[in-house]
């Protein structure tokens, strides 16, 4: 896959995490951003197992609600101190 694919399956990767997660973090750009992270992270995975494209598709959007999570926790604890 070329850069703008994966820069496309981040964006649907974060609409799709946050849709999941009830929400995402910082609003739009801040799903784009997690999204395109874990379409990285998902495509680094496949390239590596030589797995297709389904496959990477699940891993972002795993790893996007993954980042999700642990942004909201990180938030949480920020806003305590």
């Amino acid at each position: 896959m070329g850069i703008l694919e994966w820069l496309l399956l981040g964006v649907i990767t974060g609409y799709i995490a946050s849709k999941l997660m009830g929400g995402g973090v910082g609003g739009s750009v801040g799903d784009i951003v997690v999204g395109i992270v874990g379409a990285l992270i998902g495509g680094f995975v496949s390239r590596v197992h030589n797995s297709p494209t389904l496959t990477s598709l699940l891993v972002a959007i795993l790893v996007a609600c993954i980042l999700i999570v642990i942004l909201r926790a990180v938030s949480r604890n920020r806003a305590r101190v």
